[in-house]
């Protein structure tokens, strides 16, 4: 991964990062770099509250916003922003407006990347609301000024339409803070995460390669 002067991540969901990015996330902080999160919602209308269950429908919002706090920890984000969106919503929101607000923090930041989902291939309609609002903030920016764009893609037609990823990163030296950003979202990974560590002790190619590299797909404008 090379130097960047700021890494900006925006996704919808506490979680998001923790599976497919948080080892990226760690490297930039552990080289020094500030990053900053985003995260539109809280989550609040996630599935999973616990195994065996230990959030209700009302304590999940602040179950989760918790979670989000610890995992942004692990992987020594200093800024982390909760911009208060409606889980599930997303897709519904005015799409200016929703880019006008991502255009702010890029603006305020002035991020040399920006990490987040590939619109049309993340499977959620928040994802993919999401990432479409990102590309609206960036385009609407002069072209000398853009940062780059590292999208997330795991469709099943993604590989097929999209081509391989462009960029993998070998995250293996912060598995460990990968992992501990996994477990802090614990209403949601409580009924996977002890497989996951097993299989991790077992030398699972398919874990194991999982957890340590993470793949991304370039957006041009």
């Amino acid at each position: 991964m090379g130097k960047e002067s700021h890494v900006l991540v925006v996704f919808p969901h506490p979680d998001d990062e923790a599976f497919g990015v948080s080892g990226t996330i760690a490297s930039h902080t552990k080289n020094g770099t500030p990053v900053t999160y985003a995260c539109l919602t809280l989550g609040e209308m996630g599935r999973n509250l616990g195994n065996p269950p230990f959030a209700t429908r009302e304590s999940l919002p602040l179950i989760r916003k918790q979670e989000l706090i610890n995992a942004a920890k692990a992987i020594g984000i200093q800024d982390l922003r909760m911009l208060g969106y409606r889980d599930k919503t997303v897709e519904f929101e005015d799409e200016e407006a929703l880019a006008n607000d991502i255009s702010a923090i890029i603006a305020e930041t002035q991020p040399s990347l920006i990490i987040t989902f590939y619109p049309g291939y993340s499977v959620h309609p928040d994802h993919d609301a999401t990432g479409a609002a990102v590309i609206r903030a960036v385009k609407s920016m002069p072209k000398e000024k853009r940062p780059r764009l590292h999208c997330v893609a795991f469709s099943n037609n993604c590989i097929e339409e999209l081509g391989e990823p462009d960029i993998m990163n070998d995250v293996s030296a912060v598995a460990d803070q990968k992992i501990a950003a996994m477990k802090a979202h614990l209403s949601q990974t409580q009924f996977m995460i002890s497989d996951t560590e097993e299989k991790l002790n077992s030398k699972d190619p398919q874990v194991m390669a999982r957890i340590n590299t993470e793949r991304f797909w370039t957006y041009q404008i």
